[in-house]
């Protein structure tokens, strides 16, 4: 029963409304029109106060000017439906509180005089958050800013299908950041997952799907995206910090740990192929060690002089 209600529900809703073009005209046209109804109203009038005051027909002269009085005001009226579009802006009209479409040709343009005419900007705009904290995929507190570079697309959207699209942006826009942050650490444990910092482009892809989804119902397109700030929050900076720091320097002991390894055995297999000197195991042994010693050591080797052999 819940599911045949769902199906009924589903098929009963009403569809977003999609921008269309508005029916207008070149203004130029309607604006010369205009003029020329003006000045044949005024004329009849001037022409019925003549009348009125040469002849005395006061009912020729009352309708001349009644006529004359109504026509200049039809052009006026006429004349209100006259639009300057300017490049990166879009009016939306409504009649009567019905969407009547949208006008996006720039210049003079002319449209029923009844309708309310709304500018909606189309240009291409920034926004940026503010820093945010948050706890990262670890739990680690972390800050994070990112900018969004946005544009309306479907100005019908924008306009009637949330209350106020920049606001509604920049709602979305935080909490997509929020979400992506929760949802990565800031830095991976493991060197196959994604990571914040060591993962930037693959992060802003994601970032920028998750805000195309969030806004695309109030026609805002996204784009380009991208993080402005990323770091430890300064409570645990230090702390992090030092990880980073140890974990490079095991990084860089286990580089120079395995190139010695090579090192020595390269050594060995040059004495002994060709033949300067014969080595024994504890030999061997003995030179494994000093080798190592003098290669990973982080300080200058001290040179010692032996009188004596390896025996005494």
């Amino acid at each position: 029963m819940s599911a045949t209600h769902d199906n009924t529900a589903a098929s009963t809703r009403k569809p977003p409304i999609r921008e269309v073009p508005a029916k207008d005209i070149g203004g130029g046209l309607a604006l010369l029109l205009g003029l020329v109804g003006l000045l044949i109203g005024i004329g009849v009038v001037v022409f019925g106060i003549r009348v009125a005051n040469g002849s005395g027909q006061s009912g020729v002269a009352a309708a001349l000017i009644a006529g004359g009085v109504l026509v200049a005001l039809s052009s006026i009226v006429a004349m209100s439906g006259l639009n300057t579009i300017a490049p990166g802006e879009a009016k939306v009209v409504q009649l009567f509180g019905r969407y009547r479409g949208t006008i996006r040709t720039e210049g003079l343009r002319w449209i029923n005089p009844f309708t309310s005419r709304n500018g909606v900007s189309t240009r291409v705009r920034n926004h940026e958050t503010a820093v945010l904290k948050v706890n990262d995929a670890y739990g680690n507190p972390i800050e994070l800013a990112a900018v969004v570079v946005w544009q309306v697309e479907d100005t019908a959207q924008a306009v009637f299908a949330v209350e106020d699209f920049q606001e509604f942006v920049a709602v979305q826009t935080e909490a997509a950041v929020r979400h992506i942050a929760i949802e990565y650490p800031y830095d991976a444990h493991d060197e196959n997952a994604l990571s914040l910092r060591g993962n930037a482009e693959e992060i802003t892809e994601k970032l920028a799907i998750e805000l195309h989804a969030r806004v695309e119902a109030a026609g805002v397109r996204i784009v380009e995206s991208r993080f402005t700030h990323l770091a430890y929050a300064p409570e645990i900076a230090s702390a992090m910090l030092q990880r980073q720091q140890a974990g490079a320097i095991v990084a860089a002991r286990q580089m120079i740990v395995e190139g010695a390894v090579g090192m020595v055995e390269q050594a060995l297999d040059r004495i002994s192929e060709q033949g300067i000197v014969e080595l024994d195991e504890e030999r061997k042994a003995a030179m494994v060690s000093n080798l190592m010693v003098v290669l990973c050591g982080d300080r200058a080797a001290q040179p010692v002089l032996n009188t004596g052999t390896l025996y005494q």
